[in-house]
């Protein structure tokens, strides 16, 4: 698909709602230009706005002016190509025209400056988001902020990072080295992950920071072993002003990382909270999707949890998966709610570039889509009927039939940390590799960033670079 974009600035949002209608195709952005190629999306800003569209033996044209100064070019431009998509696709996306990660952040900003009324109103009549959606936003909104009134200006979050993995999902694009490959870079990066902890630490103490939450995600941080596992956690518990956490997470992710020695150590830690994550607890879904483990594992490593006595754990399932069903999908869910955890986290599939499901062919079409509208819609009710709340939502680009991922939790049992970072409510240190510290100047939306290297061998190899740009956040809050 060629998207010829001519005397407009705005050709990136344009490029993300095309996609919206044409997940599989390569979009082709054009910004000089004599001549067009079919099929394509034209759009021009002259004195008039001008939207054509010609594909196969489809042919429409919009053309509108701008009438009320409060709107602008951009929104009219894509007004008129989501409503000439629609009539050619026969498709109407539940978001509408919204393709940014985080819509709940917008609806709160409306909120603001427009009152609850004219905010929402915007969402339904210049947004295009469905009535369903609107009222998911609104639910999360009220639960969000609830949260986020407890940050407070010197308020940060702790991550940290552990890249291994089993082995790789198909689904996944993230930067991570299964432990077969990386076996020798296991031991030098817990080492320099501990020091950079220790570094982080002693500015964050330094600069009277008050730690509100910590997160360890991955990868895997339970592929480590015990012993790793405590080294780390420990580095965080003793150098780290533990006081002021309201929450310590580690994302245990793979039921066949999980054994008793691992739990303990989380357990003596302090870590108050985990995530055991099956995705889907069809047997056959999960070697369709290259995870490494079965359903029987999952219930294993949940009753081991218990017995070690967390009572506050998250479960991930994914809608939308390669050969998954509304009714295999409704049967993972269900025997989920049987267990009662704390909180389940529905993710719907999203096809990254990078992932393996995408290299090897699988796309998404319309019977995706409605199967997978279908199955939140099942999670949405019935979640609702067992007393979950959802606290927080996100989107994806690619994502099966232009969804969103929701959690959803017991009332007291949100990720804090979850929604803080969603919400990039306050500074997020982050340690490891592939972490991206966010420095937020508190009362304002002004966020600076820190990389990290991604790669665990880059991590290690230029561990020394990484400590120097520590000192960012010195000058930061200096400033």
């Amino acid at each position: 698909m060629n998207l010829y974009v001519k005397n407009n600035k705005f050709w990136f949002e344009l490029e993300n709602l095309t996609r919206l209608f044409f997940p599989n195709e390569k979009i082709t952005v054009y910004k000089e230009f004599d001549n067009t190629e079919k099929p394509y999306v034209y759009t021009e800003l002259s004195d008039k706005i001008n939207v054509s569209v010609s594909i196969n033996d489809f042919k429409m044209s919009y053309t509108a002016e701008k009438t009320d100064d409060n709107e602008t070019d951009e929104l009219i431009t894509a007004q008129l190509l989501y409503k000439i998509l629609c009539k050619h696709t026969g498709i109407t996306q539940p978001w509408g025209l919204l393709t940014g990660v985080r819509p709940i952040k917008l609806l709160r900003r409306f909120y603001k400056e427009f009152g609850e009324e004219k905010a929402e109103k915007k969402f339904t009549d210049d947004f295009y988001v469905s009535k369903e959606k609107l009222l998911l936003a609104r639910r999360t909104e009220a639960n969000e902020k609830k949260i986020l009134e407890l940050s407070q200006p010197k308020s940060f979050s702790l991550y940290v990072g552990i890249p291994f993995c089993p082995s790789r999902c198909g689904y996944c694009s993230f930067v991570m080295s299964s432990i077969e490959r990386a076996k020798k870079l296991i031991d030098p990066y817990v080492n320099l992950l501990c020091e950079e902890i220790k570094k982080t630490s002693q500015i964050a103490n330094a600069l009277g920071l008050r730690l509100e939450t910590v997160y360890f995600g991955g990868g895997t941080p339970t592929t480590l072993n015990a012993e790793q596992l405590n080294r780390i956690l420990g580095t965080v518990k003793t150098f780290f002003d533990m006081s002021t956490c309201r929450e310590f997470t580690v994302e245990c992710g793979r039921p066949d990382t999980i054994d008793e020695e691992r739990l303990y150590a989380l357990k003596e830690n302090k870590v108050d909270r985990i995530s055991i994550n099956p995705q889907t607890l069809n047997d056959d879904v999960l070697i369709e999707i290259g995870r490494k483990h079965t359903a029987q594992q999952f219930f294993d490593a949940f009753e081991l949890a218990r017995k070690c006595g967390f009572n506050n754990i998250n479960t991930d399932l994914i809608a939308g998966l390669p050969t998954d069903s509304f009714d295999s999908f409704k049967n993972s869910l269900d025997l989920i709610r049987n267990l009662s955890p704390e909180s389940i986290t529905v993710h719907t599939l999203c096809m990254k570039r990078a992932a393996a499901l995408t290299t090897q062919g699988v796309t998404l079409d319309a019977e995706n889509a409605s199967q997978a509208r279908r199955m939140l819609d099942y999670t949405q009710s019935t979640l609702t009927s067992d007393g979950y709340i959802p606290y927080y939502l996100y989107r994806q680009s690619r994502m099966v039939g232009n969804l969103e991922n929701v959690g959803w939790s017991k009332k007291g049992f949100e990720s804090l940390y979850n929604v803080f970072v969603m919400d990039e409510t306050h500074t997020i240190l982050s340690c490891g590799s592939g972490g991206v510290t966010k420095l937020k100047l508190y009362g304002t939306d002004y966020l600076e960033r820190i990389f990290n290297f991604k790669y665990p061998y880059e991590y290690i190899d230029r561990f020394d670079e990484i400590i120097q740009r520590k000192n960012e956040i010195n000058i930061f809050y200096g400033q």
